[in-house]
Protein backbone atom coordinates (compact mmCIF):
# COMPACT_ATOMS: atom_id res chain seq x y z
CA UNK A 1 0.00 0.00 0.00
CA UNK A 2 1.88 3.10 -1.25
CA UNK A 3 0.29 5.47 1.25
CA UNK A 4 1.96 3.58 4.11
CA UNK A 5 5.31 4.95 2.96
CA UNK A 6 4.28 8.30 4.42
CA UNK A 7 3.60 6.99 7.91
CA UNK A 8 5.62 8.60 10.69
CA UNK A 9 7.72 6.64 13.18
CA UNK A 10 4.99 6.96 15.83
CA UNK A 11 2.28 5.83 13.41
CA UNK A 12 4.36 2.85 12.31
CA UNK A 13 4.86 1.79 15.93
CA UNK A 14 1.14 1.63 16.72
CA UNK A 15 0.01 0.19 13.36
CA UNK A 16 2.69 -2.47 12.80
CA UNK A 17 1.95 -5.83 14.50
CA UNK A 18 4.77 -7.14 16.64
CA UNK A 19 6.17 -10.51 15.52
CA UNK A 20 6.44 -11.67 19.14
CA UNK A 21 5.06 -10.44 22.45
CA UNK A 22 7.61 -11.55 25.00
CA UNK A 23 6.32 -9.46 27.87
CA UNK A 24 7.86 -9.28 31.33
CA UNK A 25 7.59 -12.64 33.00
CA UNK A 26 8.89 -12.14 36.54
CA UNK A 27 8.00 -9.68 39.27
CA UNK A 28 11.64 -8.57 39.58
CA UNK A 29 11.74 -7.77 35.89
CA UNK A 30 8.46 -5.87 36.12
CA UNK A 31 9.72 -3.87 39.11
CA UNK A 32 13.01 -2.80 37.58
CA UNK A 33 11.61 -2.15 34.11
CA UNK A 34 8.66 -0.22 35.55
CA UNK A 35 11.15 1.88 37.52
CA UNK A 36 13.22 2.66 34.43
CA UNK A 37 10.12 3.44 32.36
CA UNK A 38 8.84 5.67 35.18
CA UNK A 39 12.18 7.50 35.15
CA UNK A 40 11.74 8.16 31.41
CA UNK A 41 8.16 9.27 32.02
CA UNK A 42 9.18 11.74 34.73
CA UNK A 43 11.89 13.17 32.49
CA UNK A 44 9.41 13.64 29.64
CA UNK A 45 6.94 15.18 32.08
CA UNK A 46 9.60 17.58 33.39
CA UNK A 47 10.36 18.64 29.81
CA UNK A 48 6.64 19.09 29.08
CA UNK A 49 6.05 21.35 32.10
CA UNK A 50 8.00 24.26 30.65
CA UNK A 51 8.82 27.51 32.43
CA UNK A 52 5.12 28.05 33.28
CA UNK A 53 5.23 24.93 35.49
CA UNK A 54 2.03 23.65 33.94
CA UNK A 55 1.65 20.93 31.37
CA UNK A 56 2.55 22.33 27.94
CA UNK A 57 2.29 19.14 25.93
CA UNK A 58 1.82 20.37 22.39
CA UNK A 59 4.21 17.63 21.22
CA UNK A 60 1.89 14.88 22.53
CA UNK A 61 4.40 12.97 24.63
CA UNK A 62 3.47 9.49 25.90
CA UNK A 63 5.03 6.10 26.65
CA UNK A 64 3.74 2.82 25.18
CA UNK A 65 4.59 -0.10 27.46
CA UNK A 66 5.49 -3.65 26.38
CA UNK A 67 4.84 -3.20 22.67
CA UNK A 68 7.59 -3.92 20.11
CA UNK A 69 10.11 -3.42 22.95
CA UNK A 70 9.97 -2.99 26.73
CA UNK A 71 8.58 0.47 26.07
CA UNK A 72 8.43 3.08 23.33
CA UNK A 73 8.87 6.78 24.06
CA UNK A 74 6.63 8.76 21.69
CA UNK A 75 6.82 12.50 21.07
CA UNK A 76 4.58 13.78 18.32
CA UNK A 77 5.54 11.82 15.21
CA UNK A 78 8.88 10.62 16.64
CA UNK A 79 9.40 7.29 18.39
CA UNK A 80 12.23 5.70 20.38
CA UNK A 81 12.31 1.94 21.01
CA UNK A 82 13.73 1.15 24.45
CA UNK A 83 15.10 -2.24 25.49
CA UNK A 84 15.75 -2.62 29.24
CA UNK A 85 18.18 -5.32 30.39
CA UNK A 86 18.96 -5.93 34.06
CA UNK A 87 22.34 -7.61 34.67
CA UNK A 88 23.20 -9.06 38.07
CA UNK A 89 26.68 -8.37 39.51
CA UNK A 90 27.73 -11.97 38.82
CA UNK A 91 27.54 -11.34 35.05
CA UNK A 92 27.87 -7.55 35.00
CA UNK A 93 29.73 -6.10 31.99
CA UNK A 94 29.11 -6.92 28.34
CA UNK A 95 32.48 -8.22 27.09
CA UNK A 96 31.78 -8.93 23.41
CA UNK A 97 29.68 -7.56 20.58
CA UNK A 98 27.92 -10.93 20.53
CA UNK A 99 26.85 -10.47 24.17
CA UNK A 100 25.48 -7.02 23.38
CA UNK A 101 23.51 -8.48 20.47
CA UNK A 102 22.16 -11.43 22.47
CA UNK A 103 21.90 -10.68 26.21
CA UNK A 104 21.92 -6.93 25.56
CA UNK A 105 19.07 -7.21 23.08
CA UNK A 106 20.68 -5.27 20.22
CA UNK A 107 19.74 -8.00 17.73
CA UNK A 108 16.09 -7.76 18.76
CA UNK A 109 16.23 -3.97 18.66
CA UNK A 110 17.69 -4.05 15.15
CA UNK A 111 14.98 -6.39 13.88
CA UNK A 112 12.19 -4.23 15.30
CA UNK A 113 13.86 -1.11 13.87
CA UNK A 114 14.00 -2.73 10.41
CA UNK A 115 10.37 -3.90 10.70
CA UNK A 116 9.44 -0.28 11.45
CA UNK A 117 11.20 0.91 8.26
CA UNK A 118 14.24 2.30 10.07
CA UNK A 119 12.27 5.29 11.34
CA UNK A 120 12.43 5.08 15.17
CA UNK A 121 15.56 5.77 17.15
CA UNK A 122 16.62 3.03 19.59
CA UNK A 123 18.03 2.88 23.09
CA UNK A 124 19.40 0.13 25.34
CA UNK A 125 19.19 0.80 29.08
CA UNK A 126 21.07 -1.69 31.22
CA UNK A 127 22.68 -2.17 34.60
CA UNK A 128 25.58 -3.94 32.89
CA UNK A 129 28.81 -2.14 32.16
CA UNK A 130 30.57 -1.91 28.81
CA UNK A 131 33.93 -3.71 28.90
CA UNK A 132 37.01 -2.38 27.14
CA UNK A 133 37.79 -3.69 23.68
CA UNK A 134 35.07 -4.30 21.11
CA UNK A 135 32.09 -3.24 23.31
CA UNK A 136 33.56 0.18 24.11
CA UNK A 137 34.74 0.54 20.52
CA UNK A 138 31.18 -0.21 19.37
CA UNK A 139 29.83 2.54 21.64
CA UNK A 140 32.40 4.97 20.20
CA UNK A 141 31.45 3.89 16.66
CA UNK A 142 27.79 4.38 17.51
CA UNK A 143 28.49 7.98 18.57
CA UNK A 144 30.53 8.76 15.46
CA UNK A 145 27.85 7.27 13.20
CA UNK A 146 25.20 9.31 15.02
CA UNK A 147 27.21 12.49 14.42
CA UNK A 148 27.26 11.68 10.71
CA UNK A 149 23.48 11.18 10.67
CA UNK A 150 22.76 14.37 12.60
CA UNK A 151 24.93 16.41 10.25
CA UNK A 152 23.14 14.89 7.22
CA UNK A 153 26.20 12.94 6.07
CA UNK A 154 26.28 9.42 4.65
CA UNK A 155 26.53 6.80 7.42
CA UNK A 156 29.08 4.67 5.61
CA UNK A 157 31.37 2.67 7.93
CA UNK A 158 35.07 3.35 7.50
CA UNK A 159 38.31 2.24 9.13
CA UNK A 160 37.96 0.27 12.36
CA UNK A 161 34.17 0.72 12.30
CA UNK A 162 33.93 -1.71 9.38
CA UNK A 163 35.02 -4.70 11.50
CA UNK A 164 32.67 -3.76 14.33
CA UNK A 165 29.74 -3.54 11.89
CA UNK A 166 30.71 -6.94 10.49
CA UNK A 167 30.72 -8.45 14.01
CA UNK A 168 27.32 -6.97 14.86
CA UNK A 169 25.95 -8.11 11.48
CA UNK A 170 27.15 -11.66 12.15
CA UNK A 171 25.66 -11.60 15.68
CA UNK A 172 22.29 -10.40 14.35
CA UNK A 173 22.22 -13.29 11.88
CA UNK A 174 23.10 -15.73 14.69
CA UNK A 175 20.44 -14.48 17.12
CA UNK A 176 17.78 -13.18 14.74
CA UNK A 177 16.27 -16.59 14.07
CA UNK A 178 12.99 -16.63 12.19
CA UNK A 179 12.55 -12.87 12.61
CA UNK A 180 15.42 -11.90 10.31
CA UNK A 181 14.37 -9.52 7.52
CA UNK A 182 12.93 -11.50 4.64
CA UNK A 183 15.33 -9.90 2.18
CA UNK A 184 18.23 -11.24 4.26
CA UNK A 185 17.07 -14.87 3.96
CA UNK A 186 15.29 -15.30 0.63
CA UNK A 187 16.82 -17.13 -2.33
CA UNK A 188 19.64 -15.59 -4.32
CA UNK A 189 17.21 -13.81 -6.66
CA UNK A 190 15.61 -11.67 -3.91
CA UNK A 191 18.25 -11.74 -1.18
CA UNK A 192 20.11 -8.46 -0.83
CA UNK A 193 23.95 -8.59 -0.80
CA UNK A 194 25.72 -8.72 2.56
CA UNK A 195 27.35 -5.37 1.82
CA UNK A 196 23.93 -3.75 1.79
CA UNK A 197 22.95 -5.64 4.95
CA UNK A 198 26.03 -4.23 6.68
CA UNK A 199 25.10 -0.72 5.53
CA UNK A 200 21.73 -1.27 7.24
CA UNK A 201 23.56 -2.27 10.44
CA UNK A 202 25.68 0.88 10.16
CA UNK A 203 22.55 3.01 9.84
CA UNK A 204 21.13 1.24 12.90
CA UNK A 205 24.22 2.23 14.90
CA UNK A 206 23.60 5.84 13.92
CA UNK A 207 20.11 5.58 15.45
CA UNK A 208 21.23 3.79 18.64
CA UNK A 209 22.04 5.02 22.16
CA UNK A 210 23.23 2.92 25.11
CA UNK A 211 22.76 3.88 28.76
CA UNK A 212 24.81 1.43 30.82
CA UNK A 213 25.86 0.83 34.45
CA UNK A 214 22.44 1.99 35.71
CA UNK A 215 21.11 1.40 39.23
CA UNK A 216 20.33 -2.26 39.92
CA UNK A 217 17.07 -3.43 41.42
CA UNK A 218 18.66 -3.94 44.87
CA UNK A 219 19.30 -0.17 45.11
CA UNK A 220 16.54 1.34 42.97
CA UNK A 221 14.25 1.83 45.97
CA UNK A 222 16.87 4.04 47.60
CA UNK A 223 17.96 5.97 44.52
CA UNK A 224 14.82 6.52 42.44
CA UNK A 225 12.83 9.03 44.56
CA UNK A 226 15.73 11.45 44.95
CA UNK A 227 17.08 10.99 41.43
CA UNK A 228 13.88 11.05 39.40
CA UNK A 229 11.05 12.54 41.50
CA UNK A 230 12.88 15.23 43.49
CA UNK A 231 13.69 17.40 40.41
CA UNK A 232 9.96 17.52 39.60
CA UNK A 233 9.08 18.58 43.14
CA UNK A 234 11.76 21.27 43.19
CA UNK A 235 10.74 22.56 39.76
CA UNK A 236 7.14 22.90 40.93
CA UNK A 237 8.20 24.51 44.21
CA UNK A 238 6.68 21.97 46.60
CA UNK A 239 8.12 20.65 49.85
CA UNK A 240 7.02 17.04 50.15
CA UNK A 241 8.88 13.73 50.41
CA UNK A 242 9.96 12.63 46.92
CA UNK A 243 8.85 9.08 47.79
CA UNK A 244 5.22 10.22 47.49
CA UNK A 245 5.58 11.34 43.87
CA UNK A 246 7.79 8.39 42.99
CA UNK A 247 5.36 5.83 44.42
CA UNK A 248 2.43 7.38 42.56
CA UNK A 249 4.17 7.48 39.17
CA UNK A 250 5.91 4.13 39.60
CA UNK A 251 2.56 2.52 40.41
CA UNK A 252 1.13 3.96 37.21
CA UNK A 253 3.85 2.38 35.08
CA UNK A 254 3.74 -0.89 37.00
CA UNK A 255 0.02 -1.15 36.21
CA UNK A 256 0.45 -0.29 32.52
CA UNK A 257 3.21 -2.86 32.11
CA UNK A 258 1.06 -5.50 33.76
CA UNK A 259 -1.65 -4.62 31.22
CA UNK A 260 0.49 -6.05 28.41
CA UNK A 261 -0.68 -9.41 27.17
CA UNK A 262 -3.89 -10.92 25.80
CA UNK A 263 -6.85 -8.51 25.96
CA UNK A 264 -9.89 -9.94 27.78
CA UNK A 265 -12.18 -8.70 25.00
CA UNK A 266 -10.03 -10.11 22.18
CA UNK A 267 -12.56 -12.86 21.38
CA UNK A 268 -15.48 -10.42 21.08
CA UNK A 269 -16.28 -9.48 17.50
CA UNK A 270 -16.24 -5.69 16.87
CA UNK A 271 -19.74 -4.44 16.12
CA UNK A 272 -20.27 -2.87 12.65
CA UNK A 273 -16.52 -2.67 12.15
CA UNK A 274 -16.70 -3.89 8.54
CA UNK A 275 -19.99 -2.39 7.38
CA UNK A 276 -20.27 -1.00 3.84
CA UNK A 277 -18.84 2.49 3.72
CA UNK A 278 -16.68 2.07 6.82
CA UNK A 279 -13.08 3.29 6.63
CA UNK A 280 -9.94 1.35 7.52
CA UNK A 281 -8.73 2.05 11.07
CA UNK A 282 -6.43 5.06 11.32
CA UNK A 283 -3.19 5.25 13.32
CA UNK A 284 -5.19 7.09 15.97
CA UNK A 285 -7.68 4.24 16.12
CA UNK A 286 -4.84 1.75 16.51
CA UNK A 287 -3.26 3.79 19.29
CA UNK A 288 -6.57 4.04 21.15
CA UNK A 289 -6.80 0.24 21.07
CA UNK A 290 -3.49 0.20 22.97
CA UNK A 291 -4.69 2.66 25.62
CA UNK A 292 -4.24 0.18 28.48
CA UNK A 293 -0.50 0.09 27.69
CA UNK A 294 0.01 3.85 27.28
CA UNK A 295 1.05 6.41 29.91
CA UNK A 296 0.38 9.97 28.80
CA UNK A 297 1.76 13.17 30.33
CA UNK A 298 -1.78 13.88 31.52
CA UNK A 299 -1.73 10.55 33.39
CA UNK A 300 1.56 11.47 35.05
CA UNK A 301 0.29 14.98 35.82
CA UNK A 302 -2.75 13.57 37.64
CA UNK A 303 -0.53 11.15 39.60
CA UNK A 304 1.94 13.88 40.55
CA UNK A 305 -0.71 16.41 41.59
CA UNK A 306 -2.63 13.80 43.58
CA UNK A 307 0.56 12.78 45.42
CA UNK A 308 1.39 16.42 46.15
CA UNK A 309 -2.11 17.09 47.45
CA UNK A 310 -2.02 14.02 49.69
CA UNK A 311 1.63 12.99 50.21
CA UNK A 312 0.89 10.99 53.35
CA UNK A 313 -1.27 8.55 51.44
CA UNK A 314 1.33 7.86 48.77
CA UNK A 315 4.19 8.05 51.22
CA UNK A 316 2.54 5.22 53.17
CA UNK A 317 2.87 2.88 50.21
CA UNK A 318 5.52 0.29 50.90
CA UNK A 319 8.47 1.17 48.71
CA UNK A 320 10.20 -1.48 46.56
CA UNK A 321 12.76 -1.73 49.39
CA UNK A 322 10.21 -2.93 51.94
CA UNK A 323 8.50 -5.16 49.42
CA UNK A 324 11.69 -7.01 48.63
CA UNK A 325 11.56 -10.79 48.91
CA UNK A 326 13.66 -10.78 52.09
CA UNK A 327 11.41 -8.16 53.73
CA UNK A 328 8.23 -10.05 52.83
CA UNK A 329 9.71 -13.30 54.16
CA UNK A 330 10.76 -11.67 57.44
CA UNK A 331 7.35 -10.09 57.87
CA UNK A 332 5.71 -13.47 57.26
CA UNK A 333 8.01 -14.89 59.93
CA UNK A 334 6.79 -12.26 62.41
CA UNK A 335 10.05 -10.28 62.52
CA UNK A 336 9.65 -6.73 63.79
CA UNK A 337 9.57 -3.73 61.44
CA UNK A 338 12.82 -2.55 63.07
CA UNK A 339 14.49 -5.85 62.18
CA UNK A 340 13.21 -5.63 58.62
CA UNK A 341 14.46 -2.07 58.15
CA UNK A 342 17.85 -3.01 59.59
CA UNK A 343 18.01 -6.07 57.36
CA UNK A 344 17.30 -3.99 54.26
CA UNK A 345 19.92 -1.38 55.13
CA UNK A 346 22.54 -4.03 55.89
CA UNK A 347 21.75 -5.79 52.63
CA UNK A 348 22.40 -2.54 50.79
CA UNK A 349 25.71 -2.11 52.64
CA UNK A 350 26.68 -5.72 51.89
CA UNK A 351 26.00 -5.32 48.17
CA UNK A 352 28.00 -2.06 48.12
CA UNK A 353 30.93 -3.80 49.86
CA UNK A 354 31.12 -6.48 47.16
CA UNK A 355 30.51 -4.01 44.35
CA UNK A 356 33.60 -2.11 45.50
CA UNK A 357 35.66 -5.27 46.05
CA UNK A 358 34.76 -6.82 42.69
CA UNK A 359 36.10 -3.75 40.86
CA UNK A 360 39.73 -4.57 40.24
CA UNK A 361 40.25 -7.26 42.92
CA UNK A 362 40.84 -10.67 41.29
CA UNK A 363 40.42 -12.51 44.62
CA UNK A 364 37.05 -10.98 45.49
CA UNK A 365 34.87 -13.45 43.57
CA UNK A 366 36.42 -16.48 45.30
CA UNK A 367 36.15 -14.79 48.72
CA UNK A 368 32.50 -13.96 48.13
CA UNK A 369 31.75 -17.58 47.27
CA UNK A 370 33.53 -18.84 50.41
CA UNK A 371 31.52 -16.40 52.52
CA UNK A 372 28.29 -17.45 50.83
CA UNK A 373 28.96 -21.07 51.76
CA UNK A 374 29.77 -20.02 55.34
CA UNK A 375 26.55 -18.01 55.68
CA UNK A 376 24.46 -20.87 54.34
CA UNK A 377 26.12 -23.16 56.89
CA UNK A 378 25.30 -20.71 59.70
CA UNK A 379 21.66 -20.50 58.61
CA UNK A 380 21.45 -24.28 58.29
CA UNK A 381 22.69 -24.80 61.86
CA UNK A 382 20.33 -22.14 63.23
CA UNK A 383 17.30 -23.75 61.55
CA UNK A 384 16.65 -26.54 64.04
CA UNK A 385 13.54 -28.68 64.73
CA UNK A 386 13.37 -27.14 68.21
CA UNK A 387 13.25 -23.68 66.67
CA UNK A 388 10.50 -24.62 64.23
CA UNK A 389 8.42 -26.19 67.02
CA UNK A 390 7.67 -22.68 68.29
CA UNK A 391 5.10 -22.03 65.54
CA UNK A 392 6.10 -18.68 63.99
CA UNK A 393 9.86 -18.80 64.35
CA UNK A 394 11.27 -16.11 62.02
CA UNK A 395 12.22 -13.63 64.76
CA UNK A 396 13.97 -16.32 66.84
CA UNK A 397 15.78 -17.51 63.71
CA UNK A 398 16.98 -13.96 62.97
CA UNK A 399 18.30 -13.53 66.52
CA UNK A 400 19.97 -16.96 66.51
CA UNK A 401 21.82 -16.15 63.29
CA UNK A 402 23.07 -12.87 64.75
CA UNK A 403 24.48 -14.70 67.77
CA UNK A 404 26.24 -17.20 65.49
CA UNK A 405 27.74 -14.49 63.30
CA UNK A 406 29.14 -12.69 66.35
CA UNK A 407 31.14 -15.82 67.19
CA UNK A 408 32.89 -16.23 63.80
CA UNK A 409 36.65 -15.49 64.12
CA UNK A 410 37.97 -12.55 62.10
CA UNK A 411 40.42 -14.75 60.19
CA UNK A 412 37.47 -16.61 58.61
CA UNK A 413 35.80 -13.55 57.12
CA UNK A 414 36.90 -11.20 54.30
CA UNK A 415 38.99 -8.15 55.13
CA UNK A 416 36.81 -5.21 56.16
CA UNK A 417 33.80 -7.46 56.82
CA UNK A 418 32.08 -7.58 60.22
CA UNK A 419 29.11 -9.36 61.80
CA UNK A 420 26.68 -6.66 60.67
CA UNK A 421 27.79 -6.87 57.04
CA UNK A 422 27.54 -10.67 57.20
CA UNK A 423 23.98 -10.21 58.46
CA UNK A 424 23.41 -8.15 55.32
CA UNK A 425 24.68 -11.21 53.43
CA UNK A 426 22.04 -13.32 55.19
CA UNK A 427 19.41 -10.83 54.04
CA UNK A 428 20.78 -11.01 50.48
CA UNK A 429 20.58 -14.81 50.51
CA UNK A 430 17.01 -14.56 51.78
CA UNK A 431 16.28 -12.16 48.93
CA UNK A 432 17.63 -14.80 46.55
CA UNK A 433 15.26 -17.38 48.14
CA UNK A 434 18.13 -19.43 49.59
CA UNK A 435 17.16 -18.68 53.22
CA UNK A 436 13.63 -18.72 54.66
CA UNK A 437 12.05 -17.42 57.87
CA UNK A 438 8.97 -19.63 57.55
CA UNK A 439 7.91 -22.64 55.57
CA UNK A 440 8.15 -21.96 51.83
CA UNK A 441 5.39 -19.93 50.17
CA UNK A 442 4.82 -18.10 46.87
CA UNK A 443 6.77 -14.89 47.50
CA UNK A 444 5.81 -13.28 44.19
CA UNK A 445 2.12 -13.80 44.86
CA UNK A 446 2.48 -12.33 48.36
CA UNK A 447 4.31 -9.24 47.04
CA UNK A 448 1.57 -8.67 44.47
CA UNK A 449 -1.10 -9.03 47.17
CA UNK A 450 0.62 -6.56 49.48
CA UNK A 451 1.20 -4.08 46.68
CA UNK A 452 -2.46 -4.13 45.62
CA UNK A 453 -3.58 -3.95 49.25
CA UNK A 454 -1.41 -0.88 49.86
CA UNK A 455 -2.58 0.79 46.64
CA UNK A 456 -6.19 0.14 47.62
CA UNK A 457 -5.72 1.68 51.06
CA UNK A 458 -4.14 4.77 49.50
CA UNK A 459 -6.85 5.24 46.86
Amino acid sequence: MPEQLELTAAELVVTTPQPDDAGADTLDRYDWQASMAAADGLQMYHDALGSEKTLQDDANRRILCEFHEDWVALKGDAAELVSAKHRDPSVDAYRTVNQLADAGGLAHLFLRWRALREKPTCRLVTTGGIASGDPQDLVAAMKSMRDLRLTKQETTPEGDVVQLVEKLHSAIITHGGKHLPREWTEDSTNRIPEEIQRHQVARFLSMLDIQHSLTRRADIGFAAPAKFAKPIIEHLGYDIPPEAVWNAVYGLFFTRMRAAGPRPDAIISPVLAFANGSQPPTAGDRERSLASRIVTMQDIDVAVMTAMANPAAYGSLDSPLRLSRSAVKMRKGDCSENSIERSEQLRKDYLRYWRDRLTGDPTAMAERERLRRLLLRVSDRADTPALRSNGVWGADFWNSIQDSLDEIPEDRIPLGMDADLMLGGISDLANACQIWFTERFDVGEEITRLREENRGSAA
